[in-house]
């Protein structure tokens, strides 16, 4: 997505008030890279030769029950044997690009999933699989990263096709090249194993504008992401998928990419978002018209699978918890009654975390995603479903962990402004951007600390007062039963001394809302997520 058009002036919807946040109000923030990252391209990642035969061998053993509509139940029993992409192939539409960092997509790729580079040497590394068809071998970043912050630098293309993604350059709606993510923002579980997303903070995005195999003109395609329902915003624009190859905003239906968010500057869906929708250019559409779908929910599943897919004047959106459970289709049918969709014309570049023409006023965490090349069947879509849920997502929200603790209604972190050091300074929302002053840990004796090492600080109700209203602050860590709390499964974070919930007062979700204690209530304003 690109601009929005009113009259006859072009208005970026790329977050201007993004941009003038930052410029009036410096924060402490992880280092967002240099000018332009040196871009390594490999032709193809390490190990992808001879999974070619190994893909087929398990495609055809799944063909008979990917075609014939496979249950829930038997695509999940051969999860360990079989990964999305092998299943896409069985049902005749096969992968030309597989990203994740979280795992392997296909049963026999052996290769690397993303690389990372360190802020103290510059170095990089790729971080590869546990083995293969496995999980990330998150290890390998948490000790080559010890010490100092890294940045996703590459997200390797797991088809053979050399689809990779790298940092994004400058387009017609900002300039860039864009930010790259910090490489432990998003910590997450998959399978009983520990591993990372890529977390996108506004100006964050990545890019490929020399594809190959990606689907262009009106040629069929689908596509998969799951995402962490829980962060997003409602700038321009979250995206992964098909794009312009030039970086500049070419017209009426020259993309065709998965949206996650709550912009309604175009389409949108039931409730408040956010919504899965798609992104044609010049608009992000929940349905057949440029407006309103009552039929496309408001979805926050903490790791949610959308899907869209196109082909000759037929276009569909699904979507689902990737925890449990099947998909739900929310459009299918014609292409947008607009000129310039029917027939689209697709360019074939892939972008994530930004619109076309790189909008990138947006935020939002990917875990993994998929092209393929032809139009998916409902039930190869169905059984990718079943195999994502088999992968076991997961992130703890009890027990000890470290990470952004999101304000789930507002779609943004628990912030110290302006990243302060002084004590009793009362905390708010801000944009989720990974840094140091957004990360927090919850220890084994309840309480939420901030920084860490001799600076170390707590989350406290000011002055143990335990009425409604009372400030939350920053504190010097002292045992008290103030600075306890319990993380809840119903994703309400209580005072030990006062049963009150940590709340954004008055249900705001603008930045700098504060945060306070308030009687529980079960409104999403209460709701947290340590990610």
């Amino acid at each position: 997505m690109g601009t929005m058009r009113t009259g006859r002036r072009l208005l970026s919807v790329s977050g201007g008030v993004h941009r003038l946040t930052a410029a009036v109000r410096r924060r402490g923030r992880p280092d967002d890279g240099p000018g332009r990252a040196h871009v390594f391209r490999p032709a193809r990642p390490p190990g992808s030769r001879p999974k070619a035969f190994a893909r087929a061998g398990a495609a055809a053993v799944l063909v008979v029950g990917a075609l014939a509509g496979a249950t829930v139940t038997a695509a999940t029993a051969r999860a360990d044997t079989s990964g999305p992409c092998d299943i896409y192939a069985a049902g005749g539409t096969p992968c030309v690009a597989a990203h994740s960092t979280t795992r392997a997509l296909y049963a026999s790729y052996n290769g690397p999933l993303y690389q990372v580079r360190r802020a103290s040497d510059n170095t990089t590394r790729n971080i590869g699989v546990l083995s293969a068809g496995g999980y990330a071998d998150a290890a390998a970043q948490d000790s080559f990263c010890s010490g100092t912050t890294c940045l996703i630098t590459i997200v390797y293309d797991q088809s053979g096709r050399g689809n990779h993604l790298t940092q994004a350059p400058g387009g017609g709606a900002a300039g860039g090249p864009d930010n790259l993510a910090n490489a432990t923002a998003a910590p997450t579980t998959v399978g009983g194993h520990k591993a990372y997303g890529v977390f996108v903070a506004p100006g964050t995005g990545y890019r490929n504008n020399h594809t190959n195999g990606i689907a262009t003109g009106d040629n069929p395609e689908g596509m998969y992401a799951i995402f962490d329902g829980t962060h997003y915003n409602g700038g321009c624009c979250f995206d992964y998928g098909n794009a312009e190859t030039d970086s500049n905003d070419d017209g009426n239906g020259t993309m065709e990419a998965i949206y996650f968010g709550n912009i309604k500057v175009w389409g949108y869906g039931a409730g408040n978002g956010p919504w899965i929708m798609a992104d044609l250019e010049n608009g992000l559409f929940s349905g057949v018209n440029q407006h309103y779908n009552a039929n496309d929910p408001s979805i926050s599943h903490r790791y949610t699978t959308a899907v869209v897919k196109g082909g000759p004047n037929h276009w569909a959106i699904r979507g689902g918890n990737a925890q449990s459970g099947g998909l739900s289709t929310f459009y299918d049918g014609p292409r947008p009654n607009v000129s310039g969709y029917n027939p689209m014309r697709k360019q074939g570049a892939i972008i994530l975390g930004i619109g076309g023409d790189n909008s990138k006023g947006a935020q939002g965490t990917f875990y993994e995603g998929v092209m393929t090349s032809g139009y998916p069947s409902d039930a190869t879509e169905n059984a990718v479903q079943a195999n994502i849920t088999a992968a076991g997502y997961s992130n703890s929200s009890s027990g000890t962990g470290t990470g952004a603790l999101h304000a789930v209604g507002a779609g943004k972190c628990l912030d110290v402004p302006n990243s302060s050091t002084t004590a009793g300074t009362q905390l708010q929302i801000w944009d989720c951007s990974g840094a140091a002053n957004q990360t927090w840990t919850h220890t084994s004796s309840d309480q939420l600390t901030v920084y860490g090492g001799s600076g170390q600080m707590c989350l406290d109700a000011y002055g143990n007062q335990t009425s409604a209203g009372t400030k939350v602050v920053m504190w010097p860590c002292s045992g008290g039963a103030n600075q306890q709390w319990r993380l809840n499964s119903d994703g309400t974070v209580t005072g030990v001394q006062s049963g009150l919930c940590l709340d954004v007062t008055g249900a705001s979700t603008a930045n700098g809302a504060l945060a306070e204690l308030w009687s529980c209530n079960g409104q999403s304003n209460q709701q947290w997520n340590l990610n």
